[in-house]
């Protein structure tokens, strides 16, 4: 078996068999609860992969979303898609998947956010991710809705060293179909 790799490459430069691969172990990865919804707020970002002679064994993505906290808009790095192949987890492939991922936040975006699973999120916690305080809430069609079903679950990480935005409040996350968060 060859050493795993990591290589990152905007939606843009992978090749539709790679999008088919990267579809596949994530609709395994979370046993045929990844909708095609969920699948398209991972695309348009960068994806981390991390893949060895057998195939893929991990992903993850970022992309741009906008959250308003406190009347101010934040251009962020949102988190999507991490799985690791069910046979090769707890090897640290997902702590290499992240720190690529936290890398491309570092670089261009005021913070990152994602939702955690209830498995994932010791991983988040480990690497100092941290869950918001306050309410979380989309701005949906007719105004602002809270969400209380994504509180505790919404982890946020400052991007190079700064800060998060100060005291708790409400993040205001821009509306998408299918899961907001």
């Amino acid at each position: 078996m060859t050493e795993p790799i990591l290589r990152t490459a905007h939606t843009c430069r992978l090749a539709p068999a790679a999008l088919e691969e990267i579809r596949a172990l994530l609709d395994t990865a979370f046993e045929g609860d990844f909708s095609d919804d969920d699948w398209d707020h991972g695309l348009g970002g960068i994806h981390a992969c991390v893949r060895d002679g057998s195939g893929l064994l991990a992903h993850g993505s970022v992309v741009q979303r906008r959250v308003v906290h406190l009347g101010r808009a934040y251009r962020i790095g949102y988190v999507e898609a991490v799985a690791v192949r069910a046979d090769r987890r707890r090897e640290g492939l997902g702590g290499r998947i992240m720190a690529a991922l936290e890398e491309v936040v570092d670089g261009a975006y005021a913070f990152g956010a994602l939702s955690a699973s209830a498995a994932g999120a010791a991983l988040y916690a480990g690497r100092g991710w941290r869950v918001w305080p306050g309410w979380i809430a989309v701005q949906a069609r007719y105004g602002v809705e809270r969400l209380p079903d994504e509180e505790g679950s919404t982890y946020v990480r400052g991007a190079a060293g700064r800060g998060l935005p100060t005291g708790s409040g409400t993040l205001v996350f821009d509306w998408r179909d299918g899961d907001v968060m």
